[in-house]
């Protein structure tokens, strides 16, 4: 991950082709999709994308407009795109209140 590259909230998955999703969790993700593996017809919304996502790279766009404008650039093209559930989080070690025994997902009982 580029030091400049932002994080999404909420990952997105998109049907890339021949049904195989992919995950995309950050503006640098998307944007080297953009640039390097575009499957398809390169439109207005693709352009925007890349602007978009270009100007979050550098610190000039929020993520939030970057994931927008890469979910309208997949919609112009044909790729069906949901958001993705989230990573879990996992609690950490070496917190004072934590035991080592406490690695584990968060949200899940014992």
């Amino acid at each position: 991950m580029s030091k400049r590259d932002i994080p999404w909230s909420n990952p997105l998955k998109v049907t890339i082709s021949a049904g195989m999703d992919r995950t995309f969790a950050s503006v640098f993700d998307a944007l080297d999709y953009l640039e390097n593996e575009w499957p398809r017809k390169r439109g207005d919304r693709y352009d925007r994308a890349v602007l978009a996502c270009r100007r979050g790279v550098n610190g000039l766009a929020s993520a939030e407009v970057a994931r927008e404008a890469f979910i309208a650039a997949c919609l112009e093209s044909g790729l069906p795109a949901v958001t993705a559930a989230p990573p879990p989080l996992y609690r950490r070690s070496g917190h004072p209140s934590w035991r080592a025994s406490d690695v584990e997902p968060a949200g899940r009982k014992r």
